[in-house]
């Protein structure tokens, strides 16, 4: 699949953006009634598992809990489970998780944990980068935590946009800086975080993701998870229609990766509806959709447990710790 290049920045394009409020609330709110039961719903999970950005982005993150992340991402599932699901964990399994992401001092511990089990060429590194979560560092700066965090062995980096320019509206300057952060970049995949809940309006979010994408971004990001308003399906079904009319205009897929506020069964299955909806198969790929979270694992284990067994298993049962 050929990566998105970008294009020259298209202000007509952004001046004629008018979302419709009232029929985004309504689409959500359809989204939200809609039940998939049964082994439907067992392989709809084991799908959300396979499209998980595994995080930790704590004050306290070490390479011992980086560790036992990749070992958790390598094998998501408990075995006796996933056995009784026709599966088996070796190298040909596909039950794994995208990606894992953490800071850029800690990309280093999940390269060395993640090549030591023989699966760096399987799960990718990610790394949360350019001042991460508010963006407000000098642009230099943010640049060379970049630099750093890719020389250190990340394939993905998730970058977050100074989301003053967007509410002043200063399409110009935002999209320069995107394309600085591209050229940073260089081979590593670039996610440009929105932070949705800090941009005021839908209008905003559409055009913001218009943006990043004219800049050359390879995927959306609705938040950093440390807003107090992160991914909503209003904002995903926003990001997700630019992205539809993005590559109807220039041909070029660009990925979604809801992030923050995403924990349960319910809530990854509406997303991948909404995406199933909106952009079509070709998304539901780790190429193209991501969800970025820490806790949305376990209530995904959870449910596949009460799939086989019919009971709910007591929380502590399937956790990271």
């Amino acid at each position: 699949m050929d990566r998105n290049p970008g294009c020259e920045l298209d202000l007509g394009w952004l001046n004629s953006v008018n979302v419709n409020l009232s029929a985004i609330n309504e689409y959500a709110k359809k989204l939200q009634a809609k039940e998939i039961k049964g082994v439907y719903r067992a392989a709809w999970i084991l799908k959300s598992i396979t499209l998980i950005d595994l995080t930790t982005l704590a004050g306290d993150d070490t390479n011992s809990n980086v560790s036992r992340m990749c070992f958790k991402a390598a094998r998501p599932v408990a075995e006796d489970l996933l056995e009784k699901l026709g599966y088996k964990y070796d190298k040909l399994c596909p039950i794994r998780t995208a990606a894992v992401c953490v800071y850029p001092a800690r990309v280093e511990d999940a390269v060395l944990c993640l090549k030591q089990l023989g699966y760096y060429d399987e799960i990718n590194v990610a790394s949360v980068a350019t001042g991460f979560p508010c963006g407000q560092t000098p642009l230099q700066t943010r640049l060379e935590e970049i630099r750093y965090a890719v020389e250190k062995g990340a394939k993905e980096i998730d970058i977050v946009i100074n989301r003053s320019l967007v509410v002043r509206g200063q399409w110009e300057e935002l999209y320069r800086e995107i394309q600085q952060m591209k050229e940073a970049c260089g081979s590593a995949h670039m996610k440009s975080i929105l932070a949705t809940g800090e941009l005021g309006t839908l209008n905003n979010v559409y055009k913001a993701a218009l943006v990043v994408m004219m800049a050359g971004s390879d995927f959306v990001k609705t938040s950093t998870g440390k807003e107090s308003v992160n991914a909503t399906l209003q904002f995903g079904i926003v990001m997700a229609r630019a992205i539809k009319d993005y590559y109807n205009k220039m041909g070029y897929k660009v990925g979604l990766k809801p992030a923050g506020g995403i924990r349960t069964s319910k809530d990854a299955i509406n997303w991948l509806v909404l995406v199933k909806e909106i952009l079509g198969d070709d998304w539901l790929t780790p190429e193209l959709f991501r969800f970025g979270a820490s806790g949305l694992l376990s209530d995904l284990e959870c449910n596949l447990y009460e799939f086989v067994t019919g009971k709910y298993p007591a929380s502590y049962q399937f956790s990271m710790g």
